[in-house]
């Protein structure tokens, strides 16, 4: 298993991993969390798929995708202005650019075996590409809109979430935003044994970036 990112003018060979995000998203926020979102077709997919984001997954041995998420500028369109802004309340909050939103994260547990900590390994996994993943550009902070579990789930992690505001419901959920720093030694920390990244290398065919 590796941890992929899936960027503008990276590698072409992408629409069965974006179509399995979409299908992976559809499973987690419509099904399972009744969050309301834009599903048909048992795929979710909104406008903020259209600002050319920066895919972060999570692709096994089988080029099958058990974790995403969605990396866009802080600064630019996001969703937590657009679309969650009373979920912040912190006033000194302001969206600079080394700052990145992560969106739409979530991983497939159901076959995947729990780690240290109690963290799924495809969950540590995640966690670890987007902090490499911000490192190698630069990027110190990561801004979110989450949910109570991932919140606790970053304790466990010990990558700790500053909120911005109180949690509010969301769906079938209590949703909350908060913001995340990016360090090397949280990388160094949260990586788990094995881990394997396709970052910073040449574009490559799908077969032998994942064989």
């Amino acid at each position: 298993m590796m941890v992929i990112a899936i960027e503008k003018g990276s590698w072409s060979d992408t629409r069965r991993f974006l179509d399995q995000m979409y299908g992976l998203r559809a499973k987690v926020f419509d099904e399972r969390l009744g969050w309301q979102v834009a599903a048909r077709d048992g795929r979710e997919r909104d406008t903020f798929d259209d600002l050319d984001p920066v895919y972060i997954l999570a692709v096994t041995a089988k080029n099958d995708v058990v974790g995403c998420v969605r990396l866009l500028p802080a600064t630019g369109p996001t969703m937590l202005m657009s679309v969650f802004p009373q979920l912040v309340s912190d006033e000194a909050f302001s969206p600079h650019a080394q700052m990145v939103e992560s969106s739409r994260f979530c991983v497939d547990t159901t076959t995947q075996r729990k780690g240290r900590g109690g963290l799924h390994h495809v969950t540590r996994l995640m966690f670890a590409g987007i902090l490499e993943w911000c490192l190698s550009r630069g990027h110190t902070q990561v801004v979110t809109v989450t949910d109570l579990a991932i919140e606790r789930i970053l304790g466990r992690a010990g990558w700790l979430l500053r909120r911005l505001g109180p949690p509010q419901r969301v769906g079938r959920t209590r949703a909350l935003a908060g913001v995340l720093a990016v360090d090397s030694g949280t990388f160094e920390r949260l990586k788990p044994v094995g881990y394997v990244s396709t970052f910073d290398r040449p574009a490559a065919p799908t077969s032998s970036l994942l064989s």
